[in-house]
């Protein structure tokens, strides 16, 4: 496996100057298509483990995985910082096209780019594919979130009390430089009172790229109804149930949730003759 490498982000008036850790995945040549994978609420490049590499050469694509700010060896979150509402409308429209450009991915490049998201990173996914309809080829949501459950408060609220009372934490540090300002980055801003509002649907509604959203059955983080409720504000939209996989089928149904993935980017490539 290749090792990380990091990518500095100027400071802007937006935001400050961050290292993203990245890496380069897949034996696919250059001019391949590129997928881009955004990981979870918790997650970093370890935590992907092989998935990634394994469906990029299945699709014969290169692949790129990064750990956003406050995650992995990236750039960790100040532990006085809390995350805003809108916080994964800023890795979608700032973060990750920062990356892109620091990274030498062009227009073109960029045209062709699949979006591979888990949980948070899908909605992030859905929110870059709606603010550059024309920078992509595709985009592949697995467990995304498009608005607030009571099912996913109730399961980070049990997160939170796992971390601070079991094992959990120091299972996590092995992904984390900085494992609290990951986890309470995360867990604080989904358990704000004003997090509950949060809803993205109607945003979707510009998303013009082939767009594949999965959900699972017995997903303990959110409902089926979040990836209804992409299919009608996106109609092109293909929207997959699985029987199981958990919150997280690239894991737990791996083989099932290929299958889908796989199916769906050969038809698009058919489609575009």
């Amino acid at each position: 496996m290749t090792q990380s490498e990091f990518a500095l982000l100027p400071a802007t008036s937006a935001r400050e100057a961050l290292r993203i850790e990245y890496r380069w995945i897949g034996a696919a040549p250059k001019d391949a298509p590129l997928a881009v994978f955004l990981h979870e609420g918790l997650g970093s490049i370890a935590m992907w483990k092989d998935w990634p590499a394994a469906l990029c050469e299945r699709l014969g694509m290169r692949g790129l995985v990064y750990s956003r700010p406050g995650y992995g060896r990236s750039t960790p979150r100040a532990h006085h910082e809390r995350w805003p509402v809108d916080f994964m409308t800023h890795q979608a429209r700032d973060i990750l096209p920062a990356l892109l450009d620091v990274l030498g991915v062009g227009g073109d490049e960029r045209a062709r780019m699949w979006l591979v998201g888990h949980s948070d990173g899908a909605s992030i996914t859905l929110l870059y594919a709606a603010s550059f309809p024309d920078s992509l080829a595709g985009a592949i949501a697995i467990a995304p979130h498009v608005f607030v459950e009571d099912i996913s408060v109730e399961s980070i609220a049990a997160a939170k009390v796992a971390y601070e009372t079991t094992s959990l934490r120091d299972k996590l540090m092995r992904y984390h430089d900085d494992v609290d300002s990951a986890f309470y980055g995360w867990n604080d801003i989904w358990l704000a009172p004003a997090f509950r509002s949060w809803n993205i649907v109607d945003a979707l509604r510009t998303i013009r790229a082939p767009l594949l959203a999965v959900q699972a059955h017995d997903d303990h983080y959110g409902t089926m109804a979040q990836v209804e409720a992409i299919g009608t504000a996106v109609p092109h939209a293909q929207v997959n149930a699985l029987d199981r996989g958990g919150h997280s089928p690239h894991r737990d149904a791996p083989e099932l949730l290929d299958n889908v993935i796989e199916q769906f980017v050969v038809s698009q490539r058919q489609s575009a003759g």
